[in-house]
């Protein structure tokens, strides 16, 4: 079973917490919203915990170390494909300009031949709670329910 760990930025506003979620690379989702967004994740073998694949797969995805600060454990969610991912909220404010993604390379288009290199995730943006639900992976929008509750 594969295992993928996550850090979840948020950071309080006027008008209640957001979340920085990115946005999947690749051709599968360019011109997808709903259900194209995520935590910056990543997979991880069972040598390796959950706590430091987040904070690595964070900086790969991101180009960015990942903030200090107090973590709070959101636990785990089975997402459709069968993949547990794992994560951590940490109270954060980070400029989307600033990231400089990994790339992963696939053969595109199908049966082409021909490699191509894509962004792990081609943009990050803030988003509110209600709008965060709306376009992340669906199984991940029980991370953002518990910050909600978590949060005071």
């Amino acid at each position: 079973m594969k295992r993928s760990a996550g850090l979840l930025l948020f950071r309080p506003t006027g008008n209640g917490l957001e979340v920085l979620l990115g946005h999947m690379g690749g051709p599968f989702f360019s011109r997808r919203d709903a259900g194209a967004w995520t935590i910056p994740k990543g997979e991880y073998e069972p040598d390796e915990s959950a706590w430091a694949a987040a904070r690595r797969e964070f900086e790969e995805e991101l180009g960015l170390p990942p903030p200090d600060g107090e973590a709070v454990a959101l636990g785990e969610v089975r997402q459709t494909n069968g993949k547990i991912v794992t994560a951590w909220a940490i109270e954060a404010d980070l400029d989307p300009a600033t990231i400089a993604p990994g790339t992963f390379r696939m053969e595109w288009p199908p049966r082409s031949g021909q490699l191509q290199e894509f962004p792990e995730l081609d943009r990050v943006a803030w988003f509110g709670l209600d709008r965060g639900r709306e376009v992340i992976v669906k199984a991940q929008a029980a991370f953002l329910d518990r910050l909600a509750e978590h949060s005071p």
